[in-house]
């Protein structure tokens, strides 16, 4: 479960800040990009030794996260 989590945490920010940089959103980019960069400490050890099924999992975090993110930056943004 962490790696889900962790997944969908750190996707939900890259397609919220791949949005916020295409629409010239210079602080809000710059914010999660640390936080980007935060999570993803925590995600590499993790996953790199992890079984096919950690793999999977983390991966459909990331299909999660890559929903969230979207929506996110529809609501925050108004679009």
């Amino acid at each position: 479960m962490r790696n889900f989590v962790l997944a969908w945490v750190q996707v939900s920010l890259v397609c919220l800040n791949t949005w916020q940089i295409a629409h010239h959103k210079i602080i809000g980019s710059l914010v999660v990009g640390f936080l980007i960069s935060l999570v993803w400490t925590f995600n590499v050890q993790d996953i790199s030794k992890s079984t096919l099924s950690d793999k999977l999992t983390y991966s459909l975090g990331a299909l999660a996260g890559t929903a969230t993110g979207l929506i996110t930056a529809s609501s925050f943004y108004g679009v």
